[in-house]
């Protein structure tokens, strides 16, 4: 297995992947094609791929705003879990933001989903029940 950057030419692997794990994602919205292929290229994001015998098998996006950093859209295939993909991905993310300058990295996670809560506990992350997540969303596909 290797881990590699992204590029536009991997969204329909990206895409595939993220269903097939039954991550939550928004392709009418964020996640459609250009507004990924965009974010690619702005600097800002850290697109990351474990990749097996030419097969695209994992993603995790990285972003950062300069001071903190954010783990986002770690999906591994169901089929190729438990075997360490998930923690290799999350430490390539983390090394390349941290060679950004970027020292605190997060990840939000839905409230009832305890197995990544239980991952990223079990990677060092510290969850923090004093702090309250808002957002506003321009529509329900961003």
């Amino acid at each position: 297995m290797r881990i590699r950057s992204l590029t536009g030419e991997d969204y329909v692997a990206l895409y595939d992947i993220w269903a097939r794990a039954e991550l939550p994602f928004r392709p009418q919205g964020r996640d459609a094609e250009a507004r990924v292929r965009r974010e690619m290229t702005q600097g800002t994001a850290v697109f990351l791929g474990a990749e097996e015998a030419g097969q695209l098998i994992g993603v995790v996006l990285g972003t950062h705003d300069g001071r903190k950093g954010w783990i986002n859209r770690l999906a591994v295939l169901p089929e190729y879990r438990k075997r360490g993909i998930g923690r290799d991905l999350v430490a390539a993310v983390e090394s390349r933001l941290h060679a950004l300058g970027i020292h605190i990295i997060t990840c939000l996670i839905e409230g009832g989903n305890d197995a990544s809560k239980r991952f990223f506990e079990s990677l060092g992350y510290i969850g923090h029940p004093d702090i309250t997540y808002y957002s506003k969303r321009s529509s329900p596909d961003w």
